[in-house]
């Protein structure tokens, strides 16, 4: 009976952290591709699909499609909730690059640490 207990604790251990390692992202957008990944867990994201439609998430939540203007109070309020967090821009490599800086800019503004998302180099 205590192995089993073991095995359970062993099981439970698992999936506890591999659910953590796991970050929902139902948006399909094309990223660029980079030589290198960045190791950084974002706990935010912002999205811009191939559509110029915005996406904003915070931790395992499902991302909701938003104006500009609301970007920046998403932001701000997932900084009060975590002040070490990262903010993941994924965006459809057809985006036009004016749309990107103007996501950097608020991140910028308001000292927000940066990552973009990229895929792999085959």
């Amino acid at each position: 009976m205590a192995s089993m207990t073991d095995v359970i604790f062993l099981l439970l251990i698992f999936f506890m952290v591999t659910s953590t390692v796991v970050i929902p992202n139902a948006i399909k957008v094309t990223l660029p591709q980079a030589q290198k990944q960045t190791a950084a867990k974002p706990l935010t994201r912002v999205t811009i699909d191939a559509n110029l439609n915005y996406y904003i998430a915070f931790g395992n939540q499902r991302e909701k499609q938003v104006s500009f203007e609301e970007i920046t109070p998403f932001l701000q309020d997932s900084y009060a909730k975590e002040p070490e967090m990262f903010v993941a821009l994924y965006a459809d490599e057809t985006v036009p690059y004016k749309e990107i800086v103007r996501i950097l800019n608020i991140a910028n503004q308001n000292k927000f640490k940066m990552v973009l998302a990229t895929r792999a180099q085959k």
